[in-house]
């Protein structure tokens, strides 16, 4: 582990700078923006790591890359390249969401909420680079900090890599506020934490009709409520009762007017798994349903099946790592279990290229009303934890480079 002494003033930097990471949660939270579209948002990213003289990059039109580093003896080779040098990750994209939570800071985009926690993971990464760049002279190698896009649209991640910000680096750390871990704790537990995601879009051709007439056509919707009815079976008798797996239906579209018979109608939804054989054999089976039910009827129906981000695995020598530095900062008491989440995360094209970790910043609190889930419009976070989410990353920075 690094020295005892950097994770008190690492403790220290956290009580100094508390006030300063809420503020810039606010500030982004009020501000949200879209995947791709985070213009202001990394204009505000860049003001900052300007006014601590950090040096960036923009490796993508929206996004930043920050380098830290380190100034203690031995952080570089006589080449100049780091002895090691480590990533920090923090998201940044907000939601297609319309906030409700009343709160003086709340969204002042309509539409578009941060509903995900990115605000949060801006302000805590913030909240690192300020804890790094002050204790810089203990920092045995560099620190790269990612600031990336789009994620909730499963795209920035691979944007960043194709743009090289992976390149000599040794491992990656990120970390996501979350709804389902207790506030004060932080999950960092080895092994599979969040799922494959995939996607579906089902396009039923029929023939429509009159309403009055419903014999002189087929009527797509009634081949669409079908199909959602038929598509549940899967998971329910098709998948082991002990393989995780989700079919989500998320839209059904059909029909143009109350007297006129469906001729065309849509279906889009979400698949998640965590096992990468599953993964294939509800597609599998999803097209066998689909084709038969849709012949059944006299239709015609086609699946879209648009792959998303591989299931996130964490390194288990990284995420040993991580729980020593999670119990410096805040204690062994802080450390949570928790089961992992059918959810998606676009980290996991990170941990295809290096090892590392990914967290969970514990944020529920019902005393404090954060008990929504993630996406809801009324989704808030208890901001006491933000502290302890930034500390634990300039942490975690430490120790790697320590070579802990």
């Amino acid at each position: 582990m690094a020295d005892s002494a950097i994770t008190q003033r690492i403790k220290e930097l956290g009580a100094r700078w508390e006030p300063y990471i809420i503020e810039q949660r606010r500030k982004f939270h009020a501000h949200p923006e879209l995947g791709f579209k985070e213009f202001w948002t990394t204009e505000e990213i860049a003001r900052e790591l300007d006014a601590l003289g950090v040096p960036y990059e923009r490796p993508t039109e929206t996004g930043i890359v920050a380098t830290i580093k380190g100034t203690a003896p031995g952080a570089y080779r006589e080449d100049g390249v780091p002895q090691r040098r480590i990533a920090l990750r923090a998201d940044i994209d907000a939601l297609p969401v319309d906030e409700q939570t009343g709160a003086s800071y709340a969204s002042a985009v309509e539409g578009v909420m941060h509903a995900c926690g990115h605000d949060c993971h801006i302000a805590m990464m913030l909240g690192a680079v300020r804890m790094l760049c002050e204790t810089r002279d203990a920092l045995e190698g560099e620190v790269r900090v990612l600031f990336q896009p789009a994620e909730e649209i499963s795209s920035g991640a691979r944007a960043f890599i194709e743009a090289g910000v992976l390149d000599g680096v040794d491992t990656i750390y990120g970390a996501h506020i979350w709804s389902e871990v207790k506030a004060g704790t932080v999950s960092v537990e080895s092994g599979p934490r969040m799922a494959n995601t995939d996607w579906f879009r089902v396009d039923i051709d029929g023939v429509s009709a009159h309403g009055a007439m419903p014999h002189k056509g087929v009527d797509a919707l009634v081949v669409g409520a079908e199909l959602i009815d038929a598509l549940q079976i899967i998971v329910s008798r098709d998948v082991p009762p002990f393989e995780p797996a989700v079919l989500t239906i998320g839209e059904f579209h059909a029909g143009v007017a109350k007297n006129v018979m469906a001729g065309t109608a849509y279906l889009t939804g979400t698949v998640r798994t965590f096992s990468p054989e599953l993964r294939v054999q509800l597609r599998e089976r999803m097209e066998r349903i689909i084709r038969m039910a849709a012949e059944a009827f006299g239709a015609e129906a086609v699946l879209t099946w648009t792959p998303g981000n591989a299931a996130l695995h964490n390194d288990p020598a990284c995420a040993a790592r991580a729980q020593k530095s999670v119990a410096a900062v805040l204690g062994p008491q802080a450390l949570a279990h928790y089961e992992g989440t059918l959810s998606g995360e676009d980290f996991s094209e990170y941990l295809h290229e290096v090892p590392g970790v990914f967290a969970f910043i514990g944020a529920r609190n019902p005393d404090v009303g954060a008990d929504y889930p993630q996406h809801s419009c009324y989704y808030t976070v208890d901001e006491s934890v933000l502290v302890g989410g930034a500390m634990v990353a300039a942490q975690y920075a430490h120790d790697y480079l320590a070579g802990a």
